[in-house]
C-alpha cells in the first residue's frame, strides 16, 4: 500500500471517530476525496476490487434473488427492493425493467467496481470516473449468498490495489442569456412533443438547460410552486393512495418506483418514504425551486413535480403512475391541482 493511501486510510479512520454517523459520501467532500478513493482504501481488508464488464455482471444480479437497489444524487436517495430481471443494452444505454427494480442505465459512466462488506452488509457499488457513486446493489435478508460470492470471484480484478484514479468531469458550458435562445422555436416545439422523452432532444437542439427550458417554456406548461409542495404532494398521495412514480438519477443511472406509498417520515432535513420495498430520502434544506411540469404525449398531457438545487440540478421527478400510450390518472390530476393551489 502507497503512503499516500495509507495517510488518506488514517484521515479516514480518524474522520470517521469525530463523526461516526456521517455517511461517506458526505465524508469524501468533508476529506477533499472521492467517495471511490476513500471505498479503495479498504481494497485487500474488507473490500474487493472488481473489473471486467459491467453490462455482463449486471445481466448475472438476477441469480442473487431479491436484492436492494441504490441510486442517489447529493441529496436524495432512492432504496428499492426487488429483482434485477429483463436487463438488456444496446450501445451502453441499458434496461432493468421489472415492477420492482426499472432502472435505466448509461454504462459509459461506469468506470469503477467494487464488492464491500460493511458489517456483514454485503454489496456491489460502482462509480463514475470522477469516483461518484452511480448505482450500489445491496444483499438483504433472503439474497442468494453464493451467487454474490460467485459473481465477486467471476469479476475480481487480479491486481488488488488499494489505490486508483480518478478523472474530474469537465465543467458544463454556462447558460447562455435567454435572449439569444429561439424561445419562439422552442416553445412550438414544446408545444408538439408526442413524447416525454423528446424533451431532452429539444433542449440540446435549442442549447438550453433544463431550468432554462422550464422558465421559456409555452404559457400554462410550467408552474413554480412553493418547495413544501413537495411535502404536500406525497402526503395528499398517501392520503388518497394515489400511485406515483418517482425518479432520481446518478449521473450513469435513473431509477424508478412506481406504486404507492405510506410512511412519511421528517428526520432533520431529510424527508423520508419509509415502506416495506422502497426507501427515500430527500434533503430538504437543498431543495432551491419547485415546479409543476406539463408535457404533451400521443396519450395527452403528463404532469411532473419537478424539484432542483441551487445550481439548477434535477434532484428528484415525481409522476402519476402510468404507462406509455395510457392517459395518466384523473387522481393524480387532482392531487397537483390540490397542490398548485
Amino acid at each position: 500500500m502507497s503512503t499516500t493511501t495509507t495517510t488518506l486510510l488514517d484521515r479516514y479512520e480518524e474522520a470517521k471517530q469525530q463523526n461516526p454517523k456521517m455517511r461517506i459520501r458526505d465524508m469524501a467532500k468533508h476529506l477533499g476525496v472521492s467517495e471511490a478513493d476513500l471505498v479503495a482504501t479498504g481494497v485487500g481488508n474488507h473490500v474487493t476490487l472488481l473489473q471486467g464488464d459491467w453490462e455482463e455482471l449486471l445481466k448475472e444480479v438476477h441469480t442473487m434473488g431479491k436484492v436492494m437497489a441504490l441510486t442517489r444524487n447529493d441529496d436524495c436517495v432512492h432504496e428499492r427492493k426487488g429483482v434485477y430481471n429483463n436487463v438488456s443494452f444496446e450501445n451502453h444505454v441499458g434496461l432493468v425493467l421489472d415492477p420492482d427494480i426499472d432502472l435505466r442505465l448509461f454504462m459509459m459512466h461506469w468506470k469503477f467496481g467494487f464488492a464491500v462488506n460493511e458489517n456483514d452488509r454485503l454489496s456491489l457499488q460502482f462509480f463514475d470516473k470522477s469516483g461518484d457513486a452511480v448505482h450500489k446493489i445491496y444483499m438483504i435478508e433472503g439474497s442468494n449468498l453464493d451467487a454474490y460470492k460467485a459473481i465477486v470471484e467471476k469479476y475480481k480484478a487480479p491486481e488488488q490495489v488499494a489505490e486508483i484514479t480518478t478523472e474530474a468531469y469537465s465543467a458544463p458550458p454556462a447558460e447562455k442569456p435567454d435572449v439569444e435562445i429561439d424561445a419562439a422555436g422552442l416553445r412550438e416545439e414544446w408545444k408538439n412533443m408526442t413524447d416525454t422523452h423528446q424533451f431532452f432532444g429539444i433542449t440540446r437542439k435549442y442549447g438550453v438547460t433544463r431550468k432554462q427550458a422550464l422558465r421559456l417554456a409555452p404559457e400554462g406548461f410550467v408552474q413554480e410552486v412553493d418547495n413544501s409542495k413537495v411535502r404536500k404532494l406525497l402526503e395528499v398521495s398517501v392520503e388518497k393512495q394515489v400511485p406515483i412514480m418517482i425518479f432520481v438519477g446518478s449521473r450513469g443511472c435513473i431509477q424508478i418506483h412506481t406504486g404507492e406509498i405510506y410512511k412519511l417520515m421528517e428526520a432533520g432535513p431529510w424527508f423520508n418514504i419509509l415502506d416495506p420495498e422502497l426507501n427515500l430520502h430527500l434533503r430538504t434544506t437543498a431543495v432551491d425551486t419547485t415546479y409543476i411540469v406539463k408535457k404533451p404525449s400521443e396519450a395527452g398531457i403528463v404532469t411532473a413535480l419537478e424539484v432542483f438545487d441551487k445550481a439548477g440540478n434535477l434532484i428528484v421527478q415525481f409522476f402519476g403512475k402510468r404507462k406509455p400510450g395510457i392517459p395518466e390518472l384523473e387522481n393524480w390530476r387532482e392531487v397537483v391541482a390540490e397542490i398548485a393551489g
